[in-house]
């Protein structure tokens, strides 16, 4: 019987591995990323002070979360465990102006552990040192179908983008719930550790948040600045 050469089985091996490891983004909506916008006005405009308009504040059972993944090893969720952020209501529909999330990156986690948590601190990722938060501030919101298109300035790793997603957005009188699940690009935010050459990281991310406020307003200096 012929033999087949070492090489040749790990190339086999390798080759299969990739294939079978899927692209978990594959599987979600893009998010759209264009240079950033003009912000709207802040909290304090007219709009978001009158009779009809209410501030919501993101409470405690709010998560935010990121999967990654490689060509070869599979996913690796983690995600934000400090973040403060508040949404607004105008005429009972979520509006743009205030609305914001302030993630704390030294609360990044991941669930394989400290040494990918540190490593996805240090510069090969997001850089924790030089660029403690990372902040989105809407800019639009707009009617999808049954749901919206959440639009707004990401600032991650220094850069800012305007990305534009879809969510599912619940408001009542008293609560307030986004959902929204979606892929960004690392590399249009200047992140682009490759990995190893057995297990390159690809470049999609995908982002789930499930966010819920009550009345009241974000103390966003309480997040590291």
């Amino acid at each position: 019987m012929k033999q087949i050469p070492a090489f040749r089985l790990f190339a086999l091996f390798a080759t299969i591995a990739i294939v079978g490891c899927s692209n978990p983004a594959d599987d979600v909506a893009k998010a759209e990323v264009t240079e950033a916008t003009e912000e709207t006005p802040n909290a304090t405009s007219t709009a978001t002070q009158g009779a009809n308009a209410k501030t919501f504040v993101l409470g405690g059972d709010s998560t935010i979360h990121f999967l990654g993944s490689k060509a070869v090893g599979g996913e690796q969720p983690g995600g934000f465990k400090t973040f403060v952020g508040q949404l607004n209501v105008v005429d009972g529909k979520l509006a743009a102006e205030g609305s914001k999330i302030v993630i704390d990156m030294n609360a990044t986690w991941s669930q394989a552990g400290d040494r990918l948590t540190n490593h996805l601190k240090n510069e090969d990722f997001f850089d924790v040192p030089n660029f403690p938060t990372s902040t989105f501030a809407a800019t639009r919101i707009e009617s999808e179908g049954e749901g919206q298109r959440v639009t707004g300035n990401l600032t991650l790793h220094g850069v800012t983008k305007s990305i534009s997603f879809p969510a599912a957005v619940d408001v009542s009188d008293d609560n307030v719930s986004l959902q929204a699940e979606f892929a960004i690009n690392r590399f249009d935010f200047g992140i682009e550790f490759p990995g190893q050459a057995d297990n390159l990281i690809r470049k999609e991310v995908v982002m789930t948040l499930n966010v819920k406020a009550t009345p009241g307003e974000a103390e966003f200096n309480t997040v590291a600045q």
